[in-house]
Formats: C-alpha cells, sequence, structure tokens
C-alpha cells in the first residue's frame, strides 16, 4: 500500500512539473519557421506576466524587427508603432513605443547574455522597460546586470539567426523588416 502511494506522489509530481514547464514555454513563429523559449518566471516574474500578457493577446503579431545588428541582437516588440498591420505603424518611430500598460521595475538578475538570451529592452531608466525586447545572437556580457534577462531561445536559434540585419552605420535600423508572424504561450 505504501509503495503504492509513493508511485501516486511520484506520478503527480511529475504531471504538476511537467504542466508548469510547459506554462513558460513559448513558440516564435517566424518567416523561416517556429521558435522555442523557455522563460524564466523564478527571476523575472513580472517581466515573464507582461510578455505573457502582450503575447496571447496579439499584441505582438505582426510587429518588425526594427533594429538588428549582425553579431549583437535582434530588437523588436514595440506594440504601438512596430504593428505593420496597425494605422499607428512608423517604422521610422519604431523603438520609440511600448504598450498602454505601466513600465516595469528593474528585476536585473545573474542570468548572463548568452546567445539567444531574450531580455528586455529600455530607456536609461533602469525602471522604464514595458515591451519591447531583444535576442542575442551572440554573447554580450557588458549587458549583464543591466538589462532584465526573462528567457532564452531553446530551439530554433538558427531561425533567429536568419532575421533580416540592419544598416550598423545607422545603429543597426532596418528599412524593410523582417517581423513576428505570431508569439504565443505552447
Amino acid at each position: 500500500m505504501n509503495r503504492l502511494l509513493v508511485y501516486i506522489f511520484i506520478y503527480f509530481f511529475l504531471i504538476i512539473n511537467q504542466s508548469i514547464a510547459q506554462e513558460n514555454i513559448m513558440i516564435l513563429k517566424l518567416k523561416d519557421g517556429e521558435v522555442k523559449i523557455q522563460l524564466f518566471e523564478d527571476v523575472a516574474p513580472n517581466h515573464v506576466k507582461r510578455i505573457k500578457e502582450l503575447a496571447d493577446s496579439g499584441k505582438y503579431d505582426n510587429v518588425v524587427f526594427h533594429r538588428v545588428i549582425d553579431g549583437f541582437m535582434a530588437q523588436t516588440g514595440d506594440v504601438k508603432f512596430g504593428n505593420s498591420n496597425s494605422s499607428d505603424f512608423d517604422l521610422n518611430r519604431a523603438g520609440m513605443g511600448g504598450s498602454d500598460l505601466p513600465d516595469l521595475k528593474q528585476e536585473f538578475n545573474s542570468l548572463p547574455h548568452d546567445r539567444g538570451t531574450l531580455s528586455m529592452a529600455r530607456s536609461s531608466d533602469p525602471n522604464s522597460a514595458n515591451s519591447q525586447f531583444f535576442i542575442c545572437f551572440k554573447a554580450a556580457p557588458f549587458l549583464d546586470r543591466q538589462y532584465t534577462v526573462f528567457g532564452k531561445v531553446i530551439e530554433g536559434m538558427e531561425l533567429v539567426d536568419n532575421i533580416k540585419r540592419g544598416d550598423e552605420s545607422n545603429n543597426g535600423s532596418v528599412t524593410d523588416p523582417d517581423k513576428i508572424i505570431s508569439f504565443k504561450s505552447l
């Protein structure tokens, strides 16, 4: 009888653990396919909550990668001026907007800005992150503990590598940018 209870406990623990893990997986659909992203709710709970809220309400769908610097990162997430299907779309202003939600307080953590890291973009004010984020093409340790890391690509980084690059002499601005097709929880 005790052995049966132990097996039942282990079974439920594994099911619950799997369910919690699935809760923090997002699918970012790009022109070349789907990218699987693990969110780090334990170190950036408010940023993860914001990303999920905006993504699951469709706010990131059709938002362009307005700033893409080869060997550094691809930035997106301006849901105000960067949505290519919106009447407010303005490629010249993409990167200056955010969502209608209040800015977030920083949640700097010890996770490094490695290849595939997702981190929140912000102004010079550490508490100004809102909806914009970037994905690192390679390690960027100079960003560590200065920007909130909230996730990491766990499958499909080669698809992120295919995002159209911007003009390096113009801070990575992209004239005919790729966009997020969709971004949703698993």
